[in-house]
């Protein structure tokens, strides 16, 4: 260890392999054939299943559970593919505890949901390590591109294939996945699940790849519409929110996304820098993965500060107990106002809030605390747009089939207005769009 990292607090090496990999093993264990079928019986296979209702996919869950106790994963995996192509990886990621899990009759009853999550796991695990299960119809000749190749773009790119278009996803990364691979705790996705699925999913056939092509720099809008019969955009945020305080250059002041993403795709985590003292700012899942993550690498104190009440932080509280578990301070009502540095990070100070009449309001009353590094995790935001986009606030406006103001043009995922920014919801707008793209194509709207 050198001086300048004794000094600084932030080093690698914190804790030794083993335990790393302890700490960053699989969050959830997967259900053996015994256990599946135990807590599958323990669903009611309601007629008017709330859950189904409250999947953004609206996979028919009371079926697929059925069909895991009668002892047919493989029929159950199908059930969630024909409506969830990434059902693997939202059966890993999915907040399920605010979605269907939430509204489970057994959980209203017995404050115990049937555990869809890890069903879904169970069932769609069975089939991904087999053949593709499903077949492409007749080819119609008719091409669609594809930008991104996160959850929303391979969603739609799966669906149109599917349906008998070729496909082109351009992809500015060097590898797929989007979120999936860059962006989610390393402990609900392992062992490299993001890119088999991926692998799997291209099993399908029709779609070809194509890395470090991003809109704006080495593709365009225009000419995608030129080349090809329908285009979709489903690039995600590419930037990133800023404090706009003065030092949030200085060192050791990071993105969350970025910290999220350098740790998913390091080959070592024991060479993975991480400070002594973490302050995270922030509400949502981002900043509970970052915090949770420093924690688990071998941060001593691990502080996220959120600017409203708890109750009102988008992480899900399975999430925010989760973080506190693992050792992670929440502090609520307060926001930044300066980033205490001479050339490198030493402390964050914060202003209290309160709400007043509806308003969030910042106090006079301030506290600081000590750290040597700092995670923003503020909220992202779309990068620089063709013009011919019409944007809703931030991002991509679209009407209920997915389609931009641009003929030929539709977009989902994180980059478009509509649902919330999850996975199981840009999965749902990605094939949405696809089934959209192919009735235009084919004449039917």
């Amino acid at each position: 260890m050198t001086q300048s990292a004794r000094a600084n607090g932030v080093t690698a090496g914190r804790i030794d392999a083993t335990q790393m990999q302890s700490n960053f093993s699989d969050l959830h264990e997967p259900y053996d054939v015994h256990e599946a079928v135990v807590a599958a019986d323990r669903c009611y296979f309601c007629h008017d299943a709330p859950c189904m209702t409250a999947c953004p996919t609206s996979i028919d869950i009371p079926l697929f559970i059925r069909q895991i106790a009668t002892g047919t994963p493989e029929a159950a995996a199908t059930t969630i593919f024909n409506q969830n192509i990434l059902g693997g990886m939202c059966a890993r990621v999915c907040p399920t505890e605010t979605l269907c899990e939430e509204v489970c009759v057994r959980e209203t009853a017995e404050g115990k949901p049937v555990e869809i999550g890890r069903l879904q796991r169970f069932a769609t695990d069975t089939v991904m390590s087999k053949a593709h299960p499903f077949k492409r119809a007749a080819t119609t000749g008719k091409t669609v591109a594809v930008v991104g190749a996160g959850p929303a773009g391979l969603a739609c790119a799966h669906r149109v294939a599917m349906m008998g278009h070729d496909v082109v996803i351009f992809e500015a990364r060097a590898k797929g996945g989007g979120l999936n691979e860059f962006g989610i705790a390393a402990y609900k996705s392992t062992n490299d699940f993001a890119q088999d699925e991926l692998d799997w999913l291209l099993g399908i056939g029709g779609i070809e790849m194509r890395y470090g092509q991003s809109l704006g720099q080495d593709i365009s809008l225009t000419g995608l519409q030129q080349d090809f019969d329908a285009v979709f955009l489903g690039m995600g945020l590419s930037a990133v929110n800023a404090l706009s305080l003065d030092n949030e250059a200085a060192e050791n002041v990071e993105d969350a996304v970025s910290f999220i993403g350098a740790l998913r795709q390091a080959d070592d985590l024991t060479k993975l820098p991480i400070g002594r003292r973490v302050v995270v700012i922030g509400g949502g899942m981002t900043a509970i993965d970052a915090g949770v993550q420093a924690k688990l690498l071998g941060a001593e104190e691990v502080t996220i500060v959120y600017r409203r009440g708890q109750n009102a932080m988008a992480a899900s509280e399975f999430e925010q107990d989760l973080a506190q578990q693992k050792g992670v301070k929440l502090v609520c009502n307060a926001s930044p106002v300066a980033i205490v540095a001479d050339g490198r990070l030493t402390a964050a100070t914060f202003a209290y809030t309160e709400v007043q009449d509806g308003t969030l309001v910042t106090l006079d009353e301030t506290f600081t605390l000590p750290c040597d590094q700092l995670f923003k995790a503020i909220g992202q935001t779309l990068g620089d747009m063709p013009e011919a986009l019409g944007l809703k606030g931030r991002k991509i406006a679209v009407d209920a089939t997915q389609k931009t103001n641009v003929p030929g043009v539709w977009a989902g995922g994180d980059c478009a207005s509509g649902g919330d920014d999850l996975t199981v919801t840009a999965v749902a707008e990605g094939r949405d769009a696809a089934m959209d793209i192919h009735a235009t194509l084919m004449g039917a709207n």
